[in-house]
């Protein structure tokens, strides 16, 4: 699930919201349909400070000799990410925040057709989601830092388009999944509360990942 994102908030307004140090080399925004392997923007902990910075989405176990050297890891499950070879370690000290306006799913109809819906919070606020990263290096020495987003069970408002949604973290709970607080992380990968996400039908453009534009999350009037 949760296989493309949108991200309309500035990279300044992202880093007065977080209170973290951003790059110089972030994402462009807007950006309607941010795709598997692209940057994407990331909040995470550097001791006593926090830093925005672009991140790979797609993580990359260490094991991996090539970018294309096993399966496209752009979520992990949160009932299984602690014992997992590939995010046990980061999950423990490798978490992040992936902040976004909003995320894409698909369902199919009676007829087999891919029917995209468009996911964001109900209060208009940037949708943060639970991630974690870490980095990876090639043959050649070159360097990469890469993430994954945390999934979970679908809460049951949201369950009818598909059963798996990210972990969306509240302000509150932002520096405990940090480790900023300590331990005790575990807790909050959970679905979201009821009516804490919207979700409306949009146009199939955006089921091709050349698509772009505001289009692609207009709320789709011809059912």
């Amino acid at each position: 699930m949760c296989g493309r994102l949108s991200n309309t908030v500035p990279s300044d307004a992202m880093a007065r919201l977080f209170a973290a140090q951003p790059a110089n080399d972030l994402p462009e925004v807007p950006n309607f349909n941010i795709c598997p392997t692209d940057p994407v923007h990331v909040v995470y902990n550097d001791g006593d400070l926090r830093r925005l910075s672009a991140m790979r989405w797609g993580f990359l176990p260490h094991w991996y000799k090539a970018l294309n050297d096993g399966p496209l890891l752009i979520n992990a499950r949160a009932e299984t990410i602690a014992d997992k070879p590939a995010f046990a370690s980061a999950c423990r000290t490798r978490r992040c925040l992936i902040p976004t306006s909003g995320y894409f799913e698909w369902a199919k109809d009676a007829g087999g057709n891919r029917l995209p819906w468009y996911f964001h919070r109900a209060d208009g606020q940037p949708l943060v989601m639970a991630g974690i990263w870490q980095d990876w290096q090639d043959g050649a020495g070159s360097q990469i830092r890469s993430c994954a987003i945390v999934t979970t069970a679908a809460s049951a408002d949201l369950a009818h388009v598909h059963h798996r949604m990210p972990v969306v973290l509240d302000a509150s709970d932002w520096a405990k999944w940090l480790g900023e607080e300590g331990k005790g992380a575990a807790p909050l990968m959970r679905p979201a509360a009821p009516d804490l996400i919207h979700h409306h039908r949009v146009a199939t453009t955006v089921n091709s990942n050349r698509a772009s534009g505001a289009e692609l999350i207009e709320v789709l009037e011809d059912l």
